[in-house]
């Protein structure tokens, strides 16, 4: 263990043997030996005279945080030319002001030309400085820096690289962060040369290249280049149609267009690509990001050690498929497409995803049969619910048919319904339609029925679709969507809905928010509530737990209250629908009825907590709940205490969490109260818990249950998925005709919506 401002640290376990880069972002977090090159734009001002303090205090807190980790760091950075301008400009300002004071004998200075400072005069002014920085903010993590000079001459002569190269392993040894930097006081002025041309041939006539040239000839494990820009783009940055690009390989500079270097230093973003690609030619993955952008530069280098997709990653190993950016453009062409069908078209297409569910009922069920041997081979036995959920049987692709073929029948009437017509004014007419959201990313676990439904739903919507689905499903998800394809194939939309299966991170997912329009999880309440946080800028359309409760009155029917509670906590408890708290009236405390309901949750194996008030009636028994805001997703629940209706609806707007309550009662009076006034997506009188689902709500199926107060609530049907345009159809028409002393007034007259089909 290892101390970084006084926290301590467990060391991680690196090793790997140099030769071949890294083939996938997430293999970074297994980085040994990393360089970190800051620009001129990283470590400067934005007036270029004078470093950046907050930026470099952050960069380096990143770096000790990694070296602390067991990593080896080293920094190669500029900024002396920049600190050598400042501390120069200071002193001929200084010098000039006391000889115009002693010239003039008055005090009051005239405006004074600061003439143009040569740059190796400022480099040698600044080294010194910059280095006693990087020393001062290192002490501050206990850490020990070193400075090491260097020119291109010193990787020319083969006695300056060996002694280099033995300084550098020497200084890493000791956990010495070495600080690199081109000795600028002393370098020519660079000159047009071959370099780059191979492995062997590389000049230090900038950082870039010389950081390039420092990781290959050190073995480093990782090259991370700080720029002022997000990495590579496929035009310049700034430009209508640029595109940042997430992975780059060799190969790929023709498609490349490079505009002009950054405000301050040497290398533009051209250097830069060629320096990564030498260095990954030598066996060192390299990253290109920002490092200037107040939002992530204060966890930019920990980000890309961790594998997240942040700037440009370059690798030689190109993957057989789109990524996920190209899938999703072709999930929202394709849902164009998919939109513009006619309704019957897409039925059609739904019902054959129905009835290739049945017809390769066997394939579908092999390909399940491989995960859930894999899921038990790999020594981490699933949960018995997670299992049921993942399991697939001959019943399951037999109700999903059935749900299919209502949402087809279901879905004639969808895309561009038209729910109002207005006339604004003579021969003006204002429409609005139901149109789809756009592309959808449904990301789901452990239930690969899930994605022939939510397929189904996007295609009756006219929406794009991405699904990620979890690993653990993985070839049952493959057959459903290769099943998927194929049906949407009569139409030839067979884009429209795509299977991401390349290693990104479901919070990478969650950062497209110029590719996706709404986020969809189903899953467990800690995957809803990840990616609630980890969405950027992408409305998250679920429920983050599902604290169902069921209140049971004093005028209760004692043949429906075991009834209802027993399928309400016991029919499937690990469904977000199921009872998590049983709210009882004090009434009926020590009642047959009251023992009824404890005596069927025994039989049925339920275990009970108690809530505070329920535990103060007992003097032995259950222990009293640590929270009444548990989801238990298992045979257990809480059992508490209310003195009336009132109280009940209190204890749900406190303790839940807007998903699915019941009351059991025979008083109609009570029944309406409780109905109207609990604020739930779902409210039920005399009826279970699990009766909040799209499939029983007719439907045809749910992309998910939603707590949200805006656009859909409760289960998501096709409805959910769609959203509303506006068409305004004149003649000539202008606002200017509408003015006081117009020709023309507004009618605003509601007119009769078109007839639904009545099929």
């Amino acid at each position: 263990i290892r101390c970084w401002s006084n926290i301590p640290f467990i060391t991680v376990p690196l090793s790997r043997a140099h030769g071949k880069s890294f083939a996938h972002r997430s293999e970074l977090k297994h980085a040994k030996r990393i360089v970190v090159k800051l620009g001129s734009a990283v470590v400067t001002r934005g007036d270029e005279c004078g470093l950046a303090l907050g930026r470099l205090a952050s960069i380096v807190e990143q770096v000790s945080m990694l070296q602390n980790q067991g990593r080896e760091m080293m920094i190669v950075t500029s900024g002396a030319v920049a600190f050598g301008k400042q501390r120069l400009r200071h002193e001929i300002l200084l010098s000039q002001s006391v000889r115009q004071a002693l010239h003039s004998g008055q005090s009051q200075l005239k405006d004074m030309a600061i003439p143009v400072l040569e740059a190796r005069a400022c480099a040698a002014a600044g080294q010194s400085g910059l280095m006693a920085l990087y020393e001062a903010m290192f002490t501050q993590y206990s850490i020990c820096a070193a400075q090491i000079l260097v020119t291109n001459l010193d990787f020319h002569d083969e006695q300056k690289r060996r002694n280099l190269n033995g300084t550098l392993h020497e200084l890493l040894r000791m956990n010495i962060v070495p600080i690199i930097n081109t000795n600028d006081a002393v370098v020519p002025p660079p000159e047009p040369n071959s370099d780059l041309q191979g492995v062997n041939v590389i000049s230090v006539k900038d950082n870039d290249s010389l950081a390039a040239r420092l990781a290959v000839e050190m073995k480093t494990d990782l090259l991370i280049v700080l720029s002022d820009v997000e990495g590579l783009f496929d035009s310049p940055p700034g430009s209508d149609d640029a595109k940042l690009i997430d992975i780059f390989y060799p190969g790929d500079q023709q498609s490349v267009t490079f505009g002009t270097k950054s405000r301050v230093g040497m290398g533009g973003m051209e250097a830069k690509v060629k320096a990564a690609l030498w260095a990954l030619q030598g066996g060192t993955s390299v990253v290109i990001a920002n490092g200037t952008h107040p939002k992530i530069s204060g966890h930019v280098i920990t980000d890309i050690v961790e594998g997240k997709k942040v700037g440009t990653f370059f690798s030689e190993v190109k993957p057989a498929g789109p990524t996920v950016e190209q899938q999703a453009e072709m999930a929202r062409a394709g849902g164009r497409t998919l939109a513009a069908l006619q309704p019957e078209q897409r039925a059609e297409i739904i019902y054959r995803l129905a009835d290739l569910l049945t017809d390769q009922r066997e394939e579908i069920l092999l390909a399940n049969k491989k995960d859930l041997e894999e899921a038990e081979n790999k020594g981490r036995r699933l949960a018995l619910p997670l299992l049921k959920r993942l399991s697939l049987s001959t019943s399951k692709l037999n109700s999903l048919a059935i749900g299919l073929r209502q949402i087809a029948a279901s879905s004639r009437d969808s895309v561009g319904r038209v729910i109002r017509r207005t006339r604004i004014a003579k021969d003006l007419d204002l429409e609005q339609v139901t149109v789809p959201i756009g592309v959808l990313l449904v990301i789901f676990e452990s239930r690969p029925d899930c994605l022939p439904q939510v397929s189904a739903l996007a295609i009756a919507s006219g929406n794009g679709l991405l699904l990620k689905g979890g690993k653990e499903a993985a070839h049952s998800n493959q057959i459903l969507h290769h099943l998927t394809q194929e049906a949407l194939s009569i139409h030839g939309v067979r884009d429209a809905v795509q299977l991401v299966n390349t290693r990104e991170e479901v919070e990478d997912l969650c950062r497209l928010d110029k590719l996706i329009d709404l986020i969809i999880p189903r899953g467990s309440s800690q995957l809803v509530r990840n990616i609630q946080k980890a969405a950027k800028g992408i409305p998250v359309m679920g429920h983050s737990e599902g604290i169902c409760h069921v209140y049971v009155d004093t005028d209760a029917s004692v043949e429906k209250v075991t009834r209802i509670i027993r399928d309400s906590k016991c029919e499937y408890p690990a469904a977000c629908n199921a009872l998590e708290t049983l709210l009882i009236h004090r009434d009926l405390l020590r009642t047959p009825l009251f023992d009824q309901i404890i005596d069927m949750l025994r039989v049925e194996q339920v275990k009970i907590h108690a809530g505070p008030k329920f535990a103060s009636y007992l003097t032995f028994g259950p222990s009293e709940v640590k929270s009444l805001r548990t989801e238990y997703g298992d045979l257990e629940c809480c059992i508490e205490v209310v003195d009336s209706v009132q109280e009940a609806v209190e204890h749900i707007h406190k303790y839940g969490s807007s998903h699915t309550d019941v009351i059991i009662t025979e008083n109609e009076k009570t029944a309406e109260f409780f109905l109207q006034h609990v604020d739930s997506a779902c409210v039920f009188w005399n009826a279970s818990t699990r009766f909040s689902d799209g499939y029983r709500f007719g439907l045809g199926a749910e992309v998910g249950i939603s707590t949200s107060r805006i656009h859909a609530r409760g289960p998501v049907g096709i409805e959910g998925l769609l959203t509303t345009k506006w068409l305004l159809r004149g003649d000539n028409h202008v606002v200017s005709d509408f003015s006081e002393h117009g020709s023309m007034k507004y009618l605003h007259e509601s007119l009769p919506l078109p007839q639904r089909n009545a099929n």
